[in-house]
Order: C-alpha cells, then structure tokens, then sequence
C-alpha cells in the first residue's frame, strides 16, 4: 500500500464515530504476520490514537476505547523495545 493510501486510510479511521467502526477500520489496516517489525510499530502507534480519540467522541465506550488505547500503545512500547534491542521479528 502507498504511504498516501495508508494515510487516507488511516484519516478514515480517525473519523470512526463508535467502537465497532473503529474496530472495524483499524482491523483493515492491520498489517500481514509476517510484517517488518517497524511496520507493526506504526500500526499500533497510529491505533491507540484512534481508540484515545474516539473514548472522547464514543462517550458510551469511553472505558472500553481507553482500554483499547492502552493496550495498543503498550504493543507499541514492547515492539520499540525489541526494535532498540536488536531483537529479530519471529
């Protein structure tokens, strides 16, 4: 995918008015198994900002997008970490 199409698809994702369109859109863009770990670093970076911003605008999820924010970004932390180690991507 072209780093213009992913951005796109990306801003789509960010517009998700509720949980299960945002579970949905970012359920699009996650990236093959196989993936470079710097690619999965990216995905989870850019989806726990989508479940952060949307615990402000799904108010009846609030919670659970928290929830879901945090653990996106701690998959984040734990891929950064592997990456600063030198660890490979198994």
């Amino acid at each position: 995918m072209s780093p213009k199409a992913s951005a796109d698809r990306w801003a789509t994702a960010r517009q998700a008015q509720t949980l299960h369109e945002a579970h949905e859109a970012v359920g699009r863009l996650r990236p093959a198994p196989g993936a470079d770990m710097a690619v999965w670093l990216e995905f989870y970076r850019r989806s726990a900002a989508v479940y952060a911003e949307l615990a402000e605008t799904d108010r009846g999820h609030h919670h659970e997008a928290l929830y879901w924010a945090g653990r996106e970004a701690r998959m984040a932390e734990e891929i950064d970490s592997r990456i600063r180690s030198g660890a490979r991507a198994d």
